[in-house]
């Protein structure tokens, strides 16, 4: 027995960030509140893309994104962000055994290319 969709939401401040984790499922971000949140998303083909959540679709800013199941994702508030009020959309509902946090070195390794970012939003 698994719960259909699960939803949170959360604030991250400009000092913290969400580390580069993945999951099994596909995850829906969306934007409610403060400024630009940048959402680090490595591509199953290794590619790096920033997708910046928020309200200025001037400054190509979208309110909501989906992450793609099994990529390996993290997120920031944008650099002159004070602070950024989020959610998250999983479906099937998020359950833990399907989370995976990244180790730097591990990460780094796969993705050399990205060491630099990797290294400013991972923990551990």
């Amino acid at each position: 027995d698994r719960i259909f969709s699960t939803a949170i939401y959360f604030l991250l401040e400009q000092e913290n960030f969400s580390a580069f984790h993945k999951i099994k499922s596909d995850e829906c971000w969306h934007f409610y509140a403060g400024q630009s949140l940048e959402v680090y998303v490595i591509q199953h083909n290794g590619k790096l893309e920033i997708i910046k959540l928020g309200n200025d679709i001037s400054n190509g800013e979208i309110f909501q994104y989906t992450v793609p199941a099994e990529c390996w994702f993290a997120s920031r508030p944008a650099l002159h962000s004070s602070f950024c009020f989020v959610g998250c959309t999983v479906s099937p509902g998020f359950d833990f055994a399907d989370f995976e946090l990244a180790k730097a070195d591990e990460l780094k390794a796969l993705y050399p290319e990205h060491a630099a970012t990797i290294k400013s939003l991972c923990r551990q």
